[in-house]
């Protein structure tokens, strides 16, 4: 199948076509098969995510190539699972079914014979983390952007090949079928354009004795310290509890809405804790204001982006998350989202998650929906 052409050219694609940047390799990743020549534009599961259209970032637009029937990534709880991160598949273990074949698969170096300026970092120290979210629904097409909460993250990555992520002990059983998961990066702003990255995939919850769902995610908001924007932290700001995977710097649907130098990161700035995270098993309040919080005071009441204008809510709390007071410029040809995280825009009066903007689209997928693509 051959898709159409972002509507806006990513900084990425201007460069010469290289095995860099990063992706999650799986055979239960959708769009494991995918090349450069599947689609009308490079979209392999590395390629950066910049501007894109909601159906081209979304599931790196690969719900069209799903995974084989059975092909599902096992996740036991409360043991680690080892994930394969890497600029070219040819170096992971299925590196059989790369169209380049063996690319240096062996080495635990996530993009063997290159610098690690071609993962957008400069040394271990300069690495920001990356995440695991889940959905518990087993058809990703009828998952929804606030369907996704963050369960897992090491900070570490992607300075490794082989990337190990803890699984909360607490985990419930995904449904019938299984559950929908996310492998999720945002890399730091020292080592080229700013980029989303995300790869979908099949899994399942193993081993689960608890029963305890997770709890109501809210948004990750500012409040560790951060001595690249000269922050101190403020942990009053912090949300406790599940998180919603953030989506950032595309054209629609974004719910981060950080400045372009000042990119939103899977570590302790953004309350997110190396390994397990262990605390999704309530329901998500800001710190300052306690379990207590009321609705009003939700960062997921801002609206994502959506393409179209929406009704305005409620003012939020005092206690409204803390945010530079001017964004830095953005570099010629990249657009500057429209605005940084803060309080909810005065005089709405509905709130406007992530997935309500995009129901339709959804729809229109499972009506256009065809023959799939499996893998090797």
């Amino acid at each position: 199948m051959i898709h159409a052409a972002p509507a806006l050219l990513s900084l990425a694609a201007l460069a010469p076509l290289a095995s860099a940047h990063i992706a999650f390799w799986d055979k239960s990743m959708y769009g494991f098969n995918v090349t450069q020549q599947t689609f009308s534009y490079d979209n392999r599961p590395v390629t950066p995510l910049i501007e894109y259209t909601f159906d081209q970032w979304w599931f790196h637009g690969h719900l069209d190539y799903p995974p084989n029937p059975g092909d599902t990534f096992e996740l036991p709880v409360g043991q680690a699972v080892n994930t394969q991160l890497s600029c070219d598949k040819g170096a992971t273990s299925w590196w059989p079914s790369s169209q380049g074949g063996d690319a240096g698969y062996g080495s635990n170096w996530p993009c063997p014979g290159q610098p690690s300026t071609q993962f957008h970092t400069l040394s271990i120290d300069d690495v920001y983390g990356c995440a695991l979210a889940i959905a518990y629904k087993p058809d990703a097409n009828d998952v929804q952007p606030d369907d996704f909460v963050i369960f897992s993250v090491n900070q570490t990555c992607v300075w490794y090949l082989n990337t190990a992520f803890q699984v909360p002990q607490d985990m419930p059983a995904c449904p019938e079928g299984g559950c929908t998961c996310a492998w999720t990066w945002i890399h730091s702003d020292n080592s080229g354009a700013e980029q989303l990255y995300m790869n979908g995939f099949h899994c399942d919850i193993t081993g689960a004795t608890s029963t305890t769902p997770i709890g109501k995610p809210m948004l990750p908001r500012r409040c560790g310290a951060d001595p690249t924007q000269n922050q101190e932290a403020n942990p009053g700001n912090c949300t406790i509890g599940p998180k919603y995977m953030m989506y950032w710097l595309q054209a629609e649907g974004n719910n981060m809405f950080e400045g372009y130098y000042m990119p939103p990161h899977y570590n302790d700035v953004y309350g997110f804790h190396d390994g397990a995270q262990n605390d999704i098993f309530q329901d998500a309040y800001i710190s300052s204001l306690g379990p207590s919080s009321t609705a009003a005071a939700r960062r997921e009441d801002v609206p994502v982006a959506p393409p179209t204008a929406v009704p305005s809510a409620p003012s939020v709390p005092v206690s409204a998350p803390a945010v530079p007071t001017s964004v830095p410029s953005v570099p010629t040809g990249v657009s500057a989202p429209s605005s940084i995280p803060a309080s909810i825009p005065t005089g709405s009066t509905e709130s406007v998650l992530p997935g309500d903007v995009h129901k339709e689209k959804v729809l229109k997928r499972h009506r256009r929906k065809g023959s799939h693509e499996g893998h090797f």
